[in-house]
């Protein structure tokens, strides 16, 4: 009887394990093409990263059709990962092309992922329009700059009201606390960048009329 009970179980961890190593792959692909969709769409090269985002989008349905009957993997944290990368990239694929229009915003049930790995996504965003910001300081462009910084500072805000145990938002304190730090430098990075421009315009003029 044991021997029987024991062959069940094993079967049944077999057929477990491949799916997890088939899904880690999947996993894998997944965070590959957001990171390239990402490093794209700070090119403006938005064909390259539809193409990478959408081969993400279809890697995620693979993954919930493979983990389908097996919830205890599908809840072991790198599906979730790879949803909060591709969460990320698309809400900041929907930014950068909408030039900070926030009303067209993907959203969780759109993109079929988790809400807590959605919040994490949107953590995580913020991070990159650190960078889309200071590529704005060095091209001058100080209101786009300023659009930017409000966004981000509008996502800390949203991301504040979820005040609820890890158990639940999966770490987003931390990235919450992690953004407000982001903001605070980039503020900084943007008052300073507008005030040096000020005063080299001053110090041209001066130069004029001398």
């Amino acid at each position: 009887m044991l021997e029987e009970i024991s062959a069940k179980i094993r079967e049944n961890f077999e057929a477990k394990d491949s799916v997890r190593e088939d899904g880690l792959k999947i996993s894998r692909e997944i965070v590959r093409e957001c990171r390239t969709a990402t490093f794209a769409l700070h090119g403006q090269d938005f064909e390259k990263a539809n193409n990478s985002i959408e081969a993400a989008g279809k890697a995620l349905e693979k993954l919930e059709i493979l983990f389908k009957g097996y919830a205890d993997i599908y809840y072991a944290g790198y599906v979730e990962h790879a949803q909060q990368e591709y969460s990320e990239v698309s809400v900041l694929r929907s930014l950068l092309k909408e030039e900070g229009e926030s009303k067209n915003l993907p959203s969780p049930d759109e993109l079929r992922v988790e809400y807590a790995a959605y919040l994490n996504g949107l953590g995580d965003v913020v991070g990159e329009l650190r960078r889309h910001v200071l590529d704005l300081i060095r091209r001058d462009s100080f209101e786009k700059a300023e659009v930017f910084l409000g966004i981000m500072e509008n996502i800390h805000a949203i991301l504040m009201d979820f005040d609820y145990p890890d158990a639940i938002t999966k770490g987003l304190r931390r990235k919450t606390d992690v953004s407000r730090a982001l903001i605070e430098k980039t503020r900084g990075d943007v008052v300073n960048a507008i005030s040096q421009k000020k005063l080299e315009t001053a110090m041209l003029n001066l130069e004029s009329r001398l």
